[in-house]
């Protein structure tokens, strides 16, 4: 399944993006950031749907909030970074 993983800075901000996203409408899950993504090891990622890329940086925008970064999966799990 292909899905974008949006870096944020904290577990904090992570929840903050979750929250927004959830009244929305678009489903997100709080992880760790993978390894493969994450330089630092400590940030966390808000997962969400594919098709729901544009609505998720509509709401962000809208809350003042600005993503870290923005990775998609590609079809043999790596990640590839978004530029936006």
């Amino acid at each position: 399944m292909v899905y974008y993983l949006i870096v944020c800075r904290s577990l904090t901000y992570a929840q903050r993006t979750a929250a927004i996203l959830e009244r929305a409408g678009i489903t997100a899950h709080i992880l760790r950031s993978p390894r493969a993504i994450s330089a630092t090891g400590c940030s966390h990622s808000v997962k969400i749907s594919q098709r729901r890329l544009a609505q998720a940086l509509v709401a962000l925008r809208r809350a003042e909030l600005t993503p870290q970064q923005i990775y998609i999966t590609e079809a043999d799990g790596s990640y590839r970074e978004v530029r936006l």
